[in-house]
């Protein structure tokens, strides 16, 4: 949501998509108060292929083919190391964190290739470069999604197709919530003794890179609170007393 909010305030015709529809209901008309001038608004689920095609369909006859993608779909469940996996939300996260990335722009991008023009901009994670006890399947699909983003640059090279990816170290947005399965506790301790991110700080990254010059491409960029070094080596407050 924040995202959104970003694009609207600086002016852009803005399409959201989510599985939770009244979400969308409450946040579309906040965007149009905030500045953009087209908001569509219409329930998506990145692991649903019929279901983006679908989306994206009903985007482009309203709209038209928009000239961002941003792929910001993401989630971890559980902390559990690979020897006490069960198995059970392997393919959930891989289908949302990867493969709906890879479905999501498979949508818009021979359209973009038409056109000779389009950006395409995942949300990653600093995971997505260091592995970590406890998160080795989002950090394997986050790898992945970065291999994703290489290859897609080449294979997309002077044909007019940008490609961005934006990895955040820890925010705090509702992600460590759906981690612990909805124990809102227990994700509030991970931010103790720090600031974290926050959803503004990775939305401001975002427009930042949609909004350079045609010819400017920003590869990747890689942003943590002050308080990180990497995904285990956080400074708290508390630490040593």
């Amino acid at each position: 949501m924040a995202t959104a909010r970003a694009f609207a305030k600086a002016g852009h015709a803005v399409a959201i998509g989510a599985r939770r529809e009244e979400r969308l209901r409450e946040l579309a008309p906040e965007l149009e108060a905030l500045g953009a001038p087209f908001v569509f608004a219409r329930s998506l689920d990145v692991t649903d292929r019929k279901g983006i095609e679908f989306y994206r369909d009903a985007l482009v006859e309203a709209a038209g083919l928009p000239d961002t993608i941003i792929n910001n779909a993401g989630l971890a469940r559980g902390t559990e190391k690979i020897e006490d996996a069960d198995g059970i939300a392997w393919r959930e996260m891989v289908e949302t964190n990867l493969f709906g990335s890879l479905w999501v722009t498979r949508a818009y991008l021979p359209a973009m290739l038409e056109r000779g023009s389009g950006h395409v901009i995942f949300v990653g994670s600093v995971a997505g470069h260091h592995g970590y006890a406890g998160g080795w399947l989002p950090s394997a699909a986050k790898a992945g999604l970065l291999g994703l983003c290489e290859s897609l640059r080449l294979e997309t090279l002077g044909r007019g197709i940008r490609v961005t990816s934006v990895d955040p170290g820890a925010a705090e947005t509702e992600f460590s919530i759906v981690r612990f399965s909805g124990d809102e506790e227990r994700a509030k301790h991970v931010y103790d003794g720090y600031e974290p991110l926050h959803a503004d700080d990775v939305a401001d990254c975002v427009l930042f890179a949609a909004t350079r010059p045609a010819h400017v491409n920003i590869d990747e960029i890689r942003v943590m609170a002050t308080a990180q070094a990497d995904p285990w080596h956080l400074a708290r407050a508390t630490e040593g007393k």
